[in-house]
């Protein structure tokens, strides 16, 4: 009989695609992963991975076996899931991801009336550029700019988030507009609609400032370092002034999702509702 855990590693290693990062998921060594493989394979007497040099790619048998890795794990989250929806007292966590921006402006300033409502609520939050997998628990609710693809999720648009362009009033009173610089996000980002929209504005010109990190784009442009682009929210919460008000520059999607599983538990309903109201003061319907 293998051991079940096992499956994990070479699940990770599927899903992944590489050791190195299939040991950064699950938080260990890459010789761990390498090694709980082996002895799946020995358990099994089957061959899972072909090791060329540094090189590990799984093998038909692998690739096979690596289907039920996942059909178990997604079985052993649902598990975990149904087991968690049985409680009708709102308590216990719930993990919500989201960009950073959101859950500095408009979530985290209203956790402790949520609180003071259910005191045995446990929130945590994480800041996530990327949706996080609602299937693997690695979230129980994500909102997100786009709708997620995982089976079994159920996803609600709650409307739309207007992006504009800011500056600071001393900024736009010393500068023309074709001497505007800009600030924006950094490359890892480039794909971003918001941030595609701003690089079409440059007509040549650099970025001057750039961070993954909205906030830290708004103070600099408080600090009148340049031109920033900007969710409205985000633009009145640091007194930046519209460089134009003719309309939005861009508008994106706002999605809130949460897995199917999830849908009779009393604490992922509440914080559904509480986020559901933070976002109002963002969305544009």
């Amino acid at each position: 009989m293998f051991a079940w855990d096992d499956l994990k590693f070479l699940s990770a290693f599927a899903r992944e695609g590489s050791l190195a990062a299939a040991a950064r998921a699950l938080g260990v060594e890459h010789a761990t992963v390498a090694r709980r493989i082996a002895a799946l394979e020995a358990t099994l007497a089957m061959k899972l991975v072909d090791r060329r040099g540094r090189v590990y790619e799984l093998t038909e048998d692998g690739s096979k076996v690596s289907e039920f890795a996942q059909q178990m794990e997604a079985a052993s989250f649902a598990l975990q899931r149904f087991a968690g929806g049985e409680q009708s007292r709102v308590e216990g966590e719930v993990v919500i991801s989201a960009p950073p921006a959101h859950l500095g402006s408009l979530v985290a300033p209203r956790l402790g009336a949520l609180r003071r409502q259910h005191p045995a609520l446990q929130v945590r939050l994480v800041g996530a550029k990327s949706t996080a997998s609602l299937a693997r628990k690695e979230t129980d609710i994500a909102v997100t700019f786009s709708r997620p693809q995982e089976a079994n999720v159920v996803a609600k648009r709650l409307g739309q988030l207007d992006f504009w362009l800011y500056a600071s009033a001393d900024y736009l009173q010393s500068h023309r507009f074709e001497q505007f610089e800009f600030i924006g996000y950094d490359h890892g980002m480039d794909s971003w609609p918001q941030q595609q929209w701003l690089l079409g504005q440059l007509q040549g010109r650099p970025l001057v400032l750039t961070s993954n990190d909205l906030r830290i784009q708004a103070a600099a442009a408080v600090g009148d370092a340049g031109v920033v682009l900007l969710p409205d929210f985000l633009g009145r919460e640091y007194g930046l002034v519209r460089v134009d008000d003719q309309g939005p520059a861009v508008d994106i999607p706002i999605w809130i999702a949460y897995h199917a599983d999830l849908r009779g538990t009393a604490r992922i309903r509440v914080v559904l509702d509480f986020l559901i109201d933070c976002l109002s003061h963002a969305r544009q319907v």
